[in-house]
């Protein structure tokens, strides 16, 4: 596992860092918490969940867990990771966010806000409400 900072981010690389530009995305969880943030990112790299992930050095921010969107295992792997530590908001009634994998394309091309829509989300994979697996 590498570490390195570019510009304004940390990102830490396993040891495959081949991507397909066309199919690579990310999940991202928004912290407050950067020393926190510093080691789910290292763990995520470290138990092989993905192979590069990277956070903004800023005591707020985004950190991002990259894969590839066709590959559920990873898809599964990760949102267990996120769930197991509390990476995913709820509402005040208890329910799970419906979180978003977005794709790098979709960031290059300036998609926010109203602009990004996602096709890959968080209920695709697990009930909202209960937190049970879908696929389980």
């Amino acid at each position: 596992m590498k570490k390195y900072k570019i510009a304004n981010w940390v990102c830490y690389i396993g040891d495959d860092q081949s991507f397909d530009d066309n199919k690579v995305g990310k999940w991202m969880y928004f912290f407050s918490d950067k020393k926190l943030v510093d080691k789910f990112c290292k763990d995520a790299i470290k138990n092989k969940i993905v192979v590069h992930s990277k956070y903004s050095d800023a005591d707020e921010g985004v950190a991002c867990f990259y894969l590839h969107y066709d590959d559920i295992e990873t898809h599964k792997k990760l949102l267990h990771f996120f769930i197991d530590n509390n990476l995913i908001r709820k509402t005040k009634a208890g329910r799970l966010y419906n979180i978003s994998f977005k794709l790098d394309n979709q960031t290059r091309a300036g998609e926010y806000n109203k602009e990004f829509h996602s096709e890959i989300k968080l209920s695709k994979f697990v009930d909202l409400d209960s937190g049970k697996w879908i696929y389980d």
